[in-house]
């Protein structure tokens, strides 16, 4: 799958109505409660107005940072360069690209068509767990998603996606990896605060922008 079609597989299986479910245990359970959340979001009537713009995003990505551990996705992302970072720099790390991850989804989120999700069962081991889905278009095509969780505090969230066998987080890695090596890992900051920046310049989604130093 290609990386622009990443984002709108999430979004279709975030919005996909409830479908079949094979087995279902605490992490299936959570996913589906988030997912049935943000469908009553998009559906509230009085949230769908443009005036109630901010207010729906600003909703949509609070349930997405109950969904997705962003911390846990960024770090992963950025892989051995990691370790380099500072306890600040680690801090914008997550900040830029959370926020880079959440405009993203809530984008796609508000353009969903229609798609529809079958829960096709989960796999845990310990503290971890993979939660298996097949995004169903409305062309009848079947699309693999499978979300790797894990545990914390009692509450599972996802820490990365396979999306019809492609890693979401290799798939940063290897983008971030390639920029910090050619240039610098400022350079990649800089290419996200740029995204930030764009984002900045269309309707506000509800989050603060990071201030550069």
């Amino acid at each position: 799958m290609t990386r622009r079609l990443v984002p709108a597989a999430l979004a279709a299986a975030l919005l996909a109505a409830p479908g079949s479910s094979v087995w279902a245990g605490p992490p299936t359970e959570q996913l589906r409660d988030r997912i049935d959340r943000v469908v009553k979001v998009l559906e509230e009537p009085a949230l769908k107005k443009d005036a109630k713009t901010t207010d729906r995003r600003a909703t949509l990505r609070t349930i997405a940072n109950e969904i997705f551990d962003f911390a846990e996705i960024s770090q992963r992302s950025l892989g051995r360069h990691w370790q380099a970072r500072t306890p600040p720099e680690r801090e914008e790390f997550v900040a830029l690209f959370g926020d880079l991850l959440e405009r993203t989804y809530v984008s796609k989120i508000e353009s969903y068509s229609g798609e529809r999700v079958a829960y096709a069962g989960e796999m845990v081991d310990g503290d971890q767990a993979t939660v298996r889905t097949r995004i169903i278009t409305k062309q009848g095509t079947e699309v693999p998603v499978d979300y790797r969780m894990f545990q914390r505090d009692g509450r599972w969230r996802v820490f990365d996606v396979n999306i019809e066998g492609v890693s979401l987080v290799a798939n940063y890695r290897t983008q971030f990896n390639a920029i910090i090596v050619r240039s610098s890992y400022q350079d990649l900051v800089t290419k996200l605060k740029a995204k930030q920046d764009e984002g900045a310049g269309s309707k506000d989604t509800g989050r603060r922008r990071v201030e550069s130093p």
